[in-house]
């Protein structure tokens, strides 16, 4: 048993005295005691399992890194841009050939946001396989969700203003779209003002809208993994079941030794910043692309390529496609926790949901490969 003025260190439930506190200063505090006490720092040092350290845990944080590389880089883009249509190629030209940096600084951007695709990608995966979006974690889900739908505006909108053939073609389906909404659409279509170019609101959903909403589901993302914790490991033997996280004893809750979160968040950090070099380093070898300037009147670009899988859906059903397929997708994925109700986390006691998810998946890949593999269509136009 450890005696007051202890601090105890738990093993597979196992408490090992380590002796006294003042031996072993909280990580924030070793930093800096004075920091420490007025920002709060303390907040940071709750204990989390051993597995969270692993790169597949710390997924969702380096997509976080990921978009604060997107918002300082963007921060700076916005200097040179101009958001209306008769200057926002050549904005794009500017920044490309004569601001300093430009060119740098917009590459990195591009595969920043490249990068976060892929990370958010595979923390919804890594989420889905661990069963980590089970009770009391459903809501948690959905919040992930939300976040997912405004990476995907993110992506839309900044296509949109590169305003080269490409971003051309983007707004043109986002007016389809709206049409088809009729009153529902009026915010994406051209008609909503006269005062203000449909180019220029697109810019400002892109660095005030979206971040804002982002900002907000992001806090309460993170919230309730503070409350709820990391869900436990699979177990093989149902020990995982569907449970609230029990604070008093946390390293028998998870069945595994516990380490501080600042260790999580140096490892975050660390990955973080490999993501950060490499997208430096495909800035370098590969600029990012600008299109010739748009002309609405045809159709011969595909959009980025994490919309494929949309644009075959919209090969296959007309322009339709682009209201029936994202809703199935979010509808489909928002169903998993209220489908998946068992108590098991551990894969093989989850068959049923991964053959769904493996079909899913699946499906979305083969969309992808139609649309490597098939021309453009002409979707609007009929060209």
């Amino acid at each position: 048993m450890a005696v007051p003025g202890t601090r105890t260190t738990t093993h597979l439930g196992s408490p090992v005295d380590t002796g006294p506190s003042e031996m072993m200063p909280e990580p924030a505090d070793a930093a800096h005691p004075w920091l420490a006490e007025r920002l709060g720092l303390r907040a940071l040092t709750y204990p989390v399992p051993a597995h969270a350290n692993g790169i597949l845990y710390a997924l969702g944080g380096v997509t976080l890194v990921g978009f604060v590389v997107l918002m300082v880089t963007g921060v700076y883009l916005a200097q040179f841009y101009h958001p209306t249509p008769t200057d926002a190629y050549g904005s794009l030209t500017y920044i490309t050939m004569s601001a300093p940096l430009g060119d740098l600084v917009r590459s990195i951007h591009y595969w920043a946001a490249m990068s976060v695709t892929v990370t958010v990608s595979l923390h919804l995966v890594r989420v889905f396989l661990s069963g980590a979006y089970k009770a009391p974690r459903e809501l948690n889900w959905l919040v992930g969700l939300g976040l997912l739908a405004i990476t995907m505006g993110f992506i839309f909108t900044g296509t949109v203003l590169k305003w080269d053939q490409e971003g051309v073609e983007a707004l043109a389906h986002n007016e389809a779209v709206a049409a088809l909404l009729g009153g529902l659409g009026g915010w994406f279509s051209p008609d909503f003002t006269l005062s203000v170019p449909l180019l220029t609101r697109i810019f400002f959903a892109h660095v005030s809208i979206l971040p804002a909403l982002f900002t907000a589901l992001l806090a309460f993302h993170l919230f309730l993994v503070k409350v709820h914790g990391l869900a436990p490991l699979g177990r093989a033997d149902g020990r995982d079941g569907n449970r609230s996280i029990d604070h008093s004893d946390l390293a028998a809750f998870y069945g595994e030794p516990l380490q501080p979160f600042t260790s999580h968040l140096r490892i975050t950090a660390g990955w973080g910043a490999l993501i950060l070099a490499i997208s430096v380093a495909l800035a370098t070898a590969f600029p990012a692309p600008l299109g010739p300037p748009g002309d609405p009147s045809i159709e011969i670009t595909k959009p980025p390529v994490m919309f494929w899988w949309l644009y075959a859906v919209e090969d296959l059903i007309g322009i339709r496609g682009l209201l029936v397929g994202p809703i199935l997708f979010f509808e489909l994925l928002a169903l998993v926790p209220f489908v998946d109700r068992g108590p098991h986390r551990a894969l093989r006691r989850r068959k049923g949901i991964l053959v769904a998810g493996l079909v899913f998946v699946g499906g979305l890949l083969a969309l992808t490969l139609f649309t490597g593999l098939t021309p453009p269509q002409g979707h609007i136009h009929g060209s």
